[in-house]
């Protein structure tokens, strides 16, 4: 039972869903008016981009033998799959989510994109940082940045994130899927560009 609850936590809140979180967390907390047509569409957009895409891309690079499993376990499995994810959110950027528009998802995906471009570079040095925990944490600043620009209490989000960080990393932990140290990894690696980013949009 706890081996499922465990690998239940890392396929729940695997790495492709967290900008979509980071999306609808936004459109839910932001006190600025943007008409329906307009969500829908930017949310539309990113499950396409972020979650389906991704997926289809997926099983496109497990029939030709350069991934075996959805959670990259390997540095060399990783490094096509987030070139092509670096792709994506770039795409993203200046299509979707343009800073003229949306100033703050803006910079949330240009950090989502550093973080990105980072982890494919430990990648390359044969260096493995935990993607779930980029993901995560990212999304985490960012929340507590939205927090702070809006004023707005977000005591029970940030709460909630706390538990589900550590949540992941015991999951990820119990799996051997990643050492301390990789777990660290990828927590600095995701926060820190946000943290940098917010200089711009707070």
């Amino acid at each position: 039972m706890k081996n499922f609850i465990l690998k239940s936590i890392s396929f729940v809140f695997h790495p492709l869903i967290m900008p979509l979180l980071g999306v609808l967390f936004y459109f839910s907390k932001t006190p600025r008016f943007i008409p329906d047509p307009i969500i829908k569409a930017k949310i539309f957009s990113v499950v396409i981009l972020t979650i389906i895409l991704p997926i289809l891309l997926f099983f496109l690079l497990k029939t030709i033998n350069k991934v075996e499993t959805i959670y990259l376990k390997t540095t060399r499995e990783r490094v096509v799959p987030l070139l092509i994810n670096s792709i994506i959110i770039a795409l993203i950027i200046i299509r979707v989510m343009t800073p003229s528009e949306i100033e703050e998802l803006f910079y949330f995906f240009l950090g989502i994109l550093f973080s990105n471009i980072i982890c494919l570079i430990l990648a390359l040095s044969k260096i493995k940082a935990s993607i779930h925990m980029i993901a995560a944490s990212g999304f985490f600043m960012f929340a507590v940045g939205i927090g702070i620009h809006y004023q707005i209490n977000i005591n029970g989000t940030i709460a909630l994130m706390m538990i589900i960080l550590g949540a992941i990393a015991t999951s990820r932990l119990h799996l051997n899927a990643h050492t301390n140290q990789e777990l660290i990894t990828g927590i600095f690696t995701g926060l820190l560009p946000q943290l940098l980013l917010l200089n711009f949009w707070l």
